[in-house]
């Protein structure tokens, strides 16, 4: 089973990975296409808590700099420093290796209503 198999994506364009009772959360392969070759990401700080559709990240590429929301309500319990230290890794491997950051999901099953599943989140692309 292929990773986009297992995820949520939002309308803003991050997915949500459910992983041993927390979530990981990273940009779809389409939002890093769409950016292009991605040179710099600001995570925020372990411990910081955020509500569903707030920024908590920004990202630069050579075409755009963007910011990047929370799909669910959360607490951040780990970030990903390689990120940080080289963001072509989004570039590369969105999934795998380029999630941003893991959270304590802090909101109520109803905030995953209007997340899409891969394929359906595809077809509205088109």
């Amino acid at each position: 089973m292929s990773i986009t198999e297992k995820i949520l994506c939002s309308k803003s364009h991050e997915y949500l990975l459910e992983e041993d009772g927390h979530y990981v959360i990273g940009l779809t392969d389409y939002a890093v296409e769409q950016l292009g070759d991605i040179v710099f990401v600001e995570l925020p700080e372990v411990g910081s808590e955020y509500a569903k559709g707030e920024t908590f990240a920004t990202i630069e590429s050579v075409k755009a700099a963007s910011e990047i929301y929370m799909p669910v309500s959360g607490k951040i319990i780990e970030v990903n420093d390689t990120i940080a230290d080289a963001p072509e890794t989004l570039n590369e491997d969105c999934y795998e290796k380029g999630w941003l950051v893991k959270i304590e999901k802090t909101g109520d099953e109803s905030e995953l209503a209007d997340l899409l599943e891969y394929e359906d989140y595809k077809e509205e692309l088109e």
